[in-house]
């Protein structure tokens, strides 16, 4: 058995790029266009699992857009996805200086967890051991649900 990819439906290609790919960091490694089922596919992935030259290894996401408009809840949404930063602290203020939300701040210097446009929920985890607290994380409360 082998893990391919989370897919995660999306409504707004644009809104979704810039939440994954401009603010989180990942790179698109393809795109599908499928007129005939009327979506699109966007694969993204973190630059640390991009292999040299071969593609990108796994874990990968794909975004699926479907050109039809449809609301997604119930049984069609998941947990979460997560994600290791090198610093959780500039990562999150840099999610935070765009207006996104950081639902459960990283207090800890371990652990943070935002939420993209479409309300997908996603954990931040510091690499290796956890950073010492620091302001202002380490007294912000949660915000929404995570």
């Amino acid at each position: 058995m082998q893990y391919l990819h989370t897919m995660v439906r999306i409504s707004d290609i644009d809104a979704s790029l810039k939440f994954y790919r401009d603010l989180m960091g990942l790179q698109e490694t393809r795109r599908i266009e499928n007129e005939k089922g009327r979506f699109t596919l966007i694969f993204l992935a973190a630059p640390d699992d991009l292999a040299d030259g071969d593609g990108p290894r796994v874990p990968k996401i794909e975004l699926t857009y479907n050109w039809d408009p449809e609301e997604y809840d119930g049984g069609r949404n998941f947990g979460h996805l997560a994600y290791r930063v090198k610093d959780i602290y500039a990562f999150c203020q840099k999610m935070s200086d765009a207006g996104v939300v950081i639902n459960r701040p990283p207090r800890d210097g371990h652990m943070a967890f935002v939420r993209s446009p479409d309300g997908i929920s996603i954990e931040i985890i510091q690499e290796g051991d956890a950073l010492p607290p620091q302001e202002p994380w380490a007294s912000m409360p949660n915000t929404g649900s995570w």
